[in-house]
């Protein structure tokens, strides 16, 4: 007789098995895209080809969800000739502050120098200032080149028929949208301008709470270049995309499921709660922050050994963000990334926690998919974990929280503390992630 899979397995295994092609759908459409970015650099060497893309096909490859994808065109500035100048100073946790981008009349060779064509040139720079480089004007002149691009690789046939077309081009506040075809799949790209500098990230040294992470994982990432992007017309701001996808990579070299409940979710989410993607609703860069407060919640490794278990640890984290109405922004805290998300908060509750007391609807891939038994269910053990105080340590500890899924002995009261005779981690202290009483 056939092994029955567990039905949680079964819908990972349905999830991976279009990952393959998810992945070289990604593969076929950035080759486009890189084909006509590096026309562009022939146009105008300012502008550079980053090739280092392993990180976003490694998260394209997690998703299911089909929102833009982010690629960085770097503009080659003389670092000796970039003068920062921060606008305005942000108090820590806030989010970065957005500063200008100076250009000194020293320093730079002659034939490295930026041209004005990008440059705003105005009062407040000073004797020693050329001007500041505008994003507005980086935006409008990689737009002529993009478009001058597209046109000469369809031209001479270097990319294949019907793959792109400059009609699809869309010029934003911040970035360039465009949208390529890899055959059976139409993906968008978003084109940002990017200025990298040695910069260092203040809330991420000074965090004495991001556990959960492999060791030196965090101090390699905050040590290499960060990436200014636009922030409006006239300023640019530290992108923290990088870095949190960086942070994604670094849990995904650990045992255990992070992983895989993060994909089960996202497709979940935009089967289920985003009706097909058709409604509005969490991102995948909302469930990303879930999982990486999540890792710094449950730190330990048989936290994530079991996949149901892990995927729980997400919801529990998930719907303590959505009752509360803050999800603190993994970098910047006090950035609630559900404030300006415009949705419906107590509808998007109710979806989640039917899913986590009964999650077997909508993990049926296929009729057929479904066993003889409904898998394990969540009952009480999620309104309990939501009641649970935040500054007591014992109760987020991995034996009790066990006890909640039903890995254990069932609590007949979610307010009693487990026996005095256990000892239990030092409490993570998360900034802004409190839980409802």
């Amino acid at each position: 007789m056939a092994v029955q899979v567990p039905l949680w397995q079964h819908y990972l295994q349905a999830i991976r098995s279009r990952g393959a092609r998810r992945a070289q759908d990604f593969q076929r459409a950035e080759n486009v895209l890189l084909t006509v970015l590096e026309h562009v650099h022939h146009l105008d060497p300012r502008f550079l080809v980053d090739y280092s893309r392993d990180l976003e096909a490694f998260q394209f490859a997690l998703r299911t969800s089909e929102e833009p994808l982010h690629v960085a065109v770097p503009l080659r500035v003389e670092a000796d000739a970039l003068l920062i100048e921060e606008a305005g100073a942000a108090e820590a946790g806030d989010g970065p502050a957005p500063c200008r981008l100076g250009v000194s009349r020293e320093g730079a060779r002659p034939e490295r120098r930026m041209a004005d064509d990008v440059l705003s040139v105005s009062s407040e720079g000073g004797a020693g200032c050329r001007g500041h480089i505008a994003p507005s004007k980086v935006l409008r002149v990689l737009k002529d080149l993009l478009v001058a691009a597209v046109v000469h690789c369809r031209h001479q046939g270097l990319v294949t028929p019907g793959s792109l077309n400059a009609d699809s081009l869309e010029e934003k506040e911040s970035h360039l949208s465009l949208l390529v075809s890899s055959g059976w799949r139409t993906i968008r790209f978003n084109i940002v301008p990017t200025v990298r500098r040695k910069l260092g990230v203040p809330v991420l040294e000074r965090a004495q709470w991001m556990r959960g992470f492999p060791e030196g994982s965090l101090k390699r990432i905050i040590s290499q270049e960060a990436a200014l992007v636009p922030a409006s017309a006239q300023h640019w701001r530290v992108s923290t995309d990088y870095l949190l996808t960086r942070l994604l990579g670094a849990l995904g070299s650990l045992p255990g499921h992070r992983l895989d409940g993060l994909s089960i979710l996202d497709r979940v989410n935009h089967e289920s709660w985003r009706d097909g993607g058709q409604s509005p609703g969490l991102t995948f860069g909302h469930l990303k922050t879930v999982l990486l407060w999540a890792s710094t919640l449950f730190p330990a490794p048989e936290d994530w050994a079991e996949l149901q278990g892990a995927v729980y640890r997400l919801l529990v984290v998930l719907l303590c963000c959505l009752a509360t109405g803050n999800l603190p922004h993994f970098v910047y805290p006090k950035r609630n990334l559900l404030s300006d998300a415009g949705l419906d908060l107590n509808a998007l509750y109710q979806r989640v926690e039917r899913f986590a007391s009964r999650p077997e609807a909508s993990l049926r891939i296929h009729v057929t998919h479904l066993g003889r038994g409904p898998p394990p269910r969540i009952g009480n053990g999620v309104k309990a974990l939501l009641q649970l105080p935040a500054g007591d340590p014992a109760y987020w500890a991995t034996a009790y929280f066990d006890v909640l899924l039903d890995k254990g002995p069932r609590v007949a009261c979610p307010n009693v503390p487990p026996s005095p005779a256990r000892t239990f981690p030092k409490p993570t202290s998360v900034p802004g992630l409190q839980h409802p009483r």
